[in-house]
């Protein structure tokens, strides 16, 4: 970044700090109120960065006279964009401005819904409980305010406002500012954070000051001021989109011997990867991580400059990264890049429509790519590859020279790197190679390191940018905050399925978020297909909750477990493989692994205010069945889920036991396995033996060969005998004439044979499974 490019970016990101000044008791203007805090408490002396916080309203801009070059101009348009794409007036309109507004939930407005939720006043805690959305009584009152003015102080104080800090200053505003409204006005929906709306000032102002470099524009003043809204409908910017193909096939592709660390690390690399080119792209095109709008799940969405030059690089970085996949992973891994123009208008919807319209563009461009990924030369590539002396790696079968283990350089890097994957706080980006290091885009590499080797690392040269993962962190370079779903109570499929309750099998489970695709685009637009909003600061604000929630707080929803179906609440035995920006693979003890299910689609469907559902498949293996066969099954048992009318279900074990959420909590383990349960706890087991039949004769009535004479001989062996207690003959009695009246039922029989499975498994004894 230039000097210039540099103040801007601080000057957009601070722009409204009054506003927090403001609320904490000071009573004048926010903008003045921001000018003198800066200037007095951080000991701000840059002009340029001052007056993009003074002159950011047009109030202030016309009683002033500043050059025609000012950046302030530059941070009063980008503020206007966005609060133009923030605000949007509430259906119950009432006037004036309220201090103690609490943050509304994104999610009030999402699929039709139509709540006043909210969020309790508190700093982004990772440590903390989950901030679910509430209609608890919340004040954000004067004290607070102040609390959150003294964190931001002794952070400012502690960074240099250069290049190398920009992303720090995000995390520190991002940490204070995630659940404090941007508008107060009582007239507005309140539902867009302070952060998500300094962010998004920063972005368009960078992109801004890069198009009108090239315009060859000098008069900020008259194109941005004087003719503002003339420049709303140029085509200044780049709504831009990356995506990787290949990576749940990367992750599989792996040896048995060790396979869960390999599937945790291949996975975590992946990630890194990702953001490693997200944030190499932005370098290369002088702008900082406010550009980028969302990422998570091998995609990415960002905001760029509308230019020849911008074009050419995107369009570089895209080649330069498919010949690096080539050469590394052959086809295996793919980028596919799309871009669509647009004008300040479009990304606050205006006309209706015109946002929406962006995705598809992109869409549209990525999936053409998709079918044509190669070009001549680098098919020629591909059939030229010399093979000699090649061998094929152990782990991801590609050709190459291989260590001793049979391993290709990368996968022997990983297994030695998994401990440091999974165990490190730094994620450290070198310019040169070093011991154990991954390979990355770029002639980089990366390291796991440990805070002390990170301080170290930084002084030298080969240093480039760190990640920290799940802490929000401060430091030269230190590029961003890595949210990270790493819970695991486990190191291998062994240790999990021994520490199964009843029989000794791991549990897998794969799911994702339903239609999140569509939620984008069009999960704003009104019932009466108003659009109003639909735009760029929601799509920002929902896909940086939905991070949250999957890449972060999963973490805190499987250490306390709540679900307790088949087990006990609390520590589930499980791992995660990876949790992205909307799916999830978990593997565990069978019966935490359905406990998990359970406890990630409550809290999802509490922290979305039910506007998003979830759908997945959990298959039952013994630990040294292949993951890459145990991925495949599981993907086609998804897949079932998702063919469920209104999506929202669940598949146990196999085709038979897809059911929607609600039918397998009430019916399938509310209704039967606790009836079934609860039978053979009164009797203590008596008759136990005679279930097998009983559910052998089920399944042979749902393919059409019902003995009924059989069935009611085996449940009558399960009576308890004349001298049992009498509340073991009325179980019997309650527990019987449900058997037969749900055997006469094709969907109760259906169901009845999954709770019939689910606690046989529960409850077979370890001698009994040998």
């Amino acid at each position: 970044m230039t000097e210039k490019q540099i103040k801007l970016v601080v000057g957009s990101l601070l722009h409204d700090i009054g506003k927090v000044v403001y609320r904490s008791g000071d009573g004048r203007n926010h903008s003045q109120s921001g000018y003198d805090y800066l200037k007095n408490e951080t000991e701000m002396e840059d002009s340029d960065i001052l007056h993009c916080v003074l002159f950011h309203h047009s109030a202030n801009l016309k009683i002033t006279s500043l050059g025609k070059k000012d950046l302030s101009y530059i941070t009063y348009f980008a503020d206007n964009v966005a609060a133009s794409a923030d605000r949007r007036e509430d259906v119950e309109q009432e006037e004036g401005f309220d201090r103690e507004l609490p943050l509304a939930s994104v999610f009030n407005i999402l699929n039709g819904n139509q709540e006043k939720k909210h969020y309790a006043r508190r700093i982004l805690d990772t440590d903390g409980d989950i901030n679910f959305p509430t209609d608890e009584p919340i004040a954000m009152d004067e004290n607070f305010y102040k609390e959150i003015i003294h964190n931001i102080t002794d952070n400012l104080r502690g960074i240099s406002f250069t290049e190398g800090y920009i992303n720090s200053l995000l995390s520190v505003l991002e940490a204070n500012l995630s659940y404090i409204p941007s508008s107060t006005s009582k007239r507005e929906l309140a539902d867009i954070s302070l952060y998500d709306h300094m962010k998004i000032t920063a972005a368009v102002a960078q992109c801004v000051e890069q198009y009108l470099e090239q315009q060859q524009i000098e008069d900020y003043r008259e194109t941005l001021y004087i003719q503002g809204s003339k420049s709303y409908a140029q085509k200044m910017f780049l709504l831009y989109s990356m995506d990787i193909s290949g990576i749940q096939d990367f992750i599989y592709t792996t040896a048995s011997k060790g396979a869960l660390k390999n599937l945790r690390a291949r996975s975590f690399y992946l990630e890194i990867l990702m953001e490693h080119l997200v944030d190499e792209l932005l370098s290369e095109l002088s702008l900082s991580r406010a550009n980028l709008i969302c990422q998570g799940g091998g995609h990415c969405y960002m905001l760029l400059p509308n230019t020849v030059s911008v074009k050419k690089i995107i369009d570089g970085q895209e080649k330069r990264t498919n010949q690096w996949f080539l050469k590394e992973f052959g086809t295996a891994l793919y980028v596919a890049c799309g871009y669509a123009e647009c004008s300040a208008n479009d990304l606050k919807n205006e006309p209706e429509g015109s946002y929406a319209e962006l995705y598809l563009t992109m869409s549209d461009i990525i999936s053409r790519k998709k079918l044509h990924r190669y070009d001549a030369e680098e098919i020629r590539f591909l059939n030229g590859r010399k093979q000699k002396g090649k061998r094929e790696c152990i782990v991801c079968r590609k050709m190459s020279a291989v260590d001793s283990e049979g391993r290709c350089p990368v996968c022997a890097a990983l297994h030695k790197m998994a401990e440091g994957i999974l165990k490190q706080e730094f994620f450290t980006v070198l310019n040169s190679d070093a011991k154990d290091a991954l390979p990355l885009p770029g002639d980089k590499f990366l390291v796991a390191d440990t805070k002390e080797e990170l301080t170290a690392r930084m002084e030298s040269s080969s240093y480039v940018r760190a990640y920290a993962k799940n802490r929000l962190y401060t430091g030269k370079y230190v590029a961003s905050k890595l949210w990270t779903g790493d819970y695991a109570t486990g190191d291998t499929f062994e240790q999990f399925a021994r520490g199964a309750q009843g029989i000794e099998r791991l549990g897998v489970l794969r799911a994702d978020v339903d239609n999140l695709g569509q939620a984008f685009v069009q999960g704003f637009s009104r019932e009466d297909g108003g659009e109003k909003y639909v735009t760029l600061s929601r799509t920002a604000a929902l896909s940086r909750q939905l991070s949250l929630f999957f890449k972060c707080y999963i973490n805190q929803i499987l250490e306390k477990g709540k679900s307790h179906c088949l087990g006990a609440v609390g520590k589930r035995k499980a791992a995660i493989v990876y949790s992205g920006g909307d799916d999830v693979f978990l593997v565990g003890a069978w019966n935490d692994i359905v406990e998990s299910f359970v406890d990630i689609r409550q809290a999802l469907s509490r922290f979305t205010q039910n506007t998003l559902t979830i759908s997945g498949g959990i298959g039952i293996y013994s630990p040294g069945y292949p993951i890459n066969v145990i991925a495949g099954e599981v993907a086609r048992l998804e897949e079932l889920s998702k063919g469920v009318d209104g999506k929202n279900a669940v598949t146990v074990f196999d085709e038979s036991g897809t059911y929607s959420w609600n039918v397998f909590s009430e019916s399938v383990i509310g209704d039967k396995f606790r009836e079934i349960e609860s039978f053979f706890a009164v009797t203590e087991g008596y008759g136990k033996a005679f279930l097998y039949h009983v559910l052998e004769l089920l399944c042979s009535r749902q393919a059409g060969r019902f003995n009924r004479a059989r069935y009611v001989y085996f449940l009558s062996r399960m009576e308890p005998e004349r001298e049992r207690p009498k509340e073991q003959k009325e179980a019997y009695g309650r527990f019987s004439r449900k058997m037969y009246r749900w055997a006469d039922d094709p969907q109760d029989c259906r169901e009845v044979i999954t709770a019939i499975y689910l606690y046989i498994y529960l409850n077979r004894e370890k001698e009994e499974e040998r």
